[in-house]
């Protein structure tokens, strides 16, 4: 009925440079073998570099989907991202829509959504930006052995007042099972914001 993954990472160096950077995500399932499942996910960054803070992002998501067929589902869902070097104080936006599993066998799952909702954005030194909003997303996990996993996610999120002003966010994961419960797992997150609030903040980040 439950599952739920939390991970935690920790790395720092002294000498001829001192950095501190720390991580924590968590995933969590609640899937009752019903029609019903509700899925949140999470992850923390924050890095400093000789003193000076070089990343600082939170982000998590909460969902809940409703199964129609055994292929296509309902959901509702809300987004979060704080990300001080996107110059974003808060983005929240929870949307609803349809999603249609492609491929759902043991070795490959991939499923395709999109809907509408609201977007608010608060940008230092700007009023709230209120929109409605577009989104789409994309999940795939592929089982390639017994004990590895590889995941790659998509999610498109744009305002309807300005189309231009979107954000896009890839992720790409390899996980090997150590034992039943532990893994090790490589992640690589890109986030690409198409309009940022400053002329002088860089769109893209990995």
């Amino acid at each position: 009925v439950w599952t739920v993954t939390a991970s935690a990472g920790l790395a720092m160096t002294s000498g001829n440079s001192d950095t501190v950077s720390t991580n924590a995500a968590y995933d969590i399932t609640y899937d009752p073998q019903r029609k019903n499942v509700v899925k949140s996910d999470g992850l923390f960054l924050r890095a400093r570099t000789e003193g000076d803070l070089t990343a600082n992002r939170l982000g998590f998501n909460v969902r809940d989907q409703y199964r129609l067929t055994p292929r296509l589902y309902v959901f509702g869902q809300n987004q979060y991202l704080k990300d001080q070097f996107k110059e974003i104080d808060y983005l929240v936006a929870p949307t609803g829509g349809l999603g249609y599993k492609l491929f759902d066998t043991a070795a490959t799952k991939l499923d395709v959504d999109g809907g509408v909702g609201v977007v608010w954005e608060k940008n230092p030194g700007f009023d709230v930006d209120s929109s409605g909003a577009i989104a789409i997303g994309e999940k795939l996990v592929q089982t390639v052995t017994s004990n590895t996993t590889l995941t790659q996610t998509f999610a498109g999120l744009w305002k309807m007042e300005d189309f231009e002003d979107s954000l896009f966010t890839i992720g790409m994961s390899l996980a090997v099972a150590m034992s039943t419960h532990t893994q090790i797992k490589i992640e690589a997150l890109d986030t690409y914001k198409n309009k940022p609030p400053l002329p002088t903040i860089q769109k893209n980040d990995l």
